[in-house]
C-alpha cells in the first residue's frame, strides 16, 4: 500500500555541498548505486547564471559563503506511492515542486528506489532547496550569500524566506501547523496522482492517534539492521502488527451490540446536553426579557413623571402671570378712581396777605 511519510531537515553550513553529491549519488555515494539501489531521476532549477551548469556549484558556494550559524538548504524527505511507476512518481514530484517552490527558490532533487525489507520498492524522493529568494538580480557567488539590502537590493545578498511566514519568526506551535499544512498539500497531490494513474489506494497524512487507531509507528530503521537477522526481526515485527489489526477487528464484529449500546448511551447523554441547554438558554432569555421590560416600565415612569412636573410648572407659570396681570389691572383702576375726586378747598387757619 501507499506509505505516507514527509519529513523536513535544515542543513548548516558546510553540509550542503556533501549532501547534494548524496542525493545525486556522485562520488563517494555512488556506491549505493551499485549495491543495486535505482537512482531514478535528478533534477535542479532556478539556479543562478554561474550554477546553471553544476547544481554542485550551487551549494558549495553556500557552504563558502553562507554565514557560519546560517542554514544553507532546507530538505524535505518523501515517500512516494510505490504503485506509481517511474514516470508517474517523476510527474508527481515535478508538480508537487512547482506547487512548493515554484520560480522562487533554486532547489535540486533525486529520486531513489532502494529495496524494501519485503522485496518490494522503497521510492522516495530528496528535494534540497535554498531559502533564498529568486528576485531576478545577478549576483556572484559571494554577493549572493550576503545579508540582504532591502533599501538596495542589488547591493545586497538575495532575501531569505520560505512559505507563508517567509522571514518571520515562528513559535513551536506555529512551525507545526506550518508542516502539517504542507503534508495536506501533498496528501492531496499525491492522491490526485494515484486517482489519474487508475488507482484505488490512497495515503493519509494524519497521525494512528488522529486517525482514531491504536498501532504504533514503526521506527526508522538504519541499513544495517536490514541485514541478516535484522531483516527478518523486522519481517516477524510487521506480521505481529497485522495480527493484531485483525485480532482488533474481529473483536469489533464480536461485540456490535456493545458498541451499539454505548452509541445509544452516548446519544442520550448528548440529547440530554442539549435539553439542558436549551432550558439554560431558555432561562437566560427570560431574564433578558424581564429585565428589558423592567427598564422599559422605569423608563415610562419616569417619562410620565417628566411630563407632570412639566405641566405643573407651566400652571404654576400661568398663575404667577394672571397674578402680575391682576395686579396691573388693579393699580390702573385706582389711579382712574384718583383722577375722578373733586380738587380740595383751601382753608385759612390765619390772616391772609392780599
Amino acid at each position: 500500500m501507499a506509505i505516507a511519510r514527509l519529513s523536513i531537515k535544515v542543513g548548516k553550513a558546510g553540509k550542503a555541498g556533501p549532501h547534494s553529491s548524496y542525493i545525486a549519488r556522485e562520488g563517494q555515494y555512488a556506491k549505493y548505486l551499485e549495491r543495486g539501489e535505482k537512482l531514478e531521476a535528478t533534477e535542479a532549477g532556478n539556479m543562478p547564471a554561474w550554477a546553471q551548469v553544476s547544481a554542485q556549484a550551487f551549494w558549495n558556494a553556500a557552504d563558502a559563503h553562507e554565514r557560519v550559524n546560517g542554514t544553507t538548504y532546507r530538505e524535505m524527505e518523501i515517500a512516494l506511492p510505490r504503485e506509481l511507476s517511474a514516470e508517474q512518481r517523476l510527474a508527481l514530484v515535478r508538480d508537487f515542486v512547482q506547487q512548493e517552490l515554484g520560480e522562487r527558490h533554486a532547489y535540486q532533487w533525486a529520486i531513489h528506489s532502494p529495496t524494501a525489507a519485503d522485496g518490494g520498492e522503497q521510492p522516495h524522493v530528496h528535494l534540497m532547496f535554498s531559502e533564498r529568494q529568486c528576485d531576478g538580480i545577478e549576483r556572484d557567488p559571494e554577493q549572493y550569500f550576503k545579508r540582504y539590502n532591502a533599501k538596495v537590493p542589488e547591493n545586497g545578498g538575495a532575501r531569505k524566506g520560505y512559505g507563508p511566514h517567509a522571514g518571520q519568526t515562528l513559535t513551536a506551535v506555529e512551525r507545526r501547523a506550518d508542516l502539517v499544512a504542507l503534508r495536506g498539500r501533498w496528501e492531496v497531490m499525491a492522491n490526485q496522482h494515484l486517482e489519474q494513474g487508475g488507482f484505488a489506494e490512497r495515503i493519509d497524512m494524519r497521525s494512528h492517534a488522529e486517525r482514531g487507531t491504536d498501532l504504533v509507528p514503526e521506527a526508522k530503521q538504519l541499513p544495517s539492521q536490514w541485514r541478516a537477522e535484522g531483516r527478518s526481526n523486522v519481517l516477524e515485527w510487521r506480521a505481529a502488527r497485522v495480527e493484531q489489526r485483525e485480532a482488533a477487528d474481529a473483536v469489533r464484529q464480536v461485540l456490535p451490540n456493545v458498541s451499539a449500546e454505548i452509541i445509544s448511551i452516548e446519544d442520550a447523554r448528548q440529547r440530554r446536553a442539549q435539553v439542558n441547554a436549551q432550558v439554560v438558554e431558555g432561562v437566560v432569555a427570560f431574564r433578558q426579557g424581564y429585565q428589558a421590560y423592567k427598564e422599559q416600565q422605569a423608563a415610562t415612569e419616569a417619562a410620565r413623571l417628566r411630563v407632570q412636573i412639566e405641566q405643573e410648572q407651566q400652571r404654576e407659570q400661568a398663575r404667577q402671570a394672571a397674578a402680575v396681570e391682576r395686579a396691573a389691572a388693579e393699580k390702573i383702576r385706582q389711579e382712574q378712581v384718583v383722577r375722578t375726586l373733586p380738587p380740595k378747598s383751601k382753608d385759612y387757619d390765619g390772616p391772609g396777605f392780599g
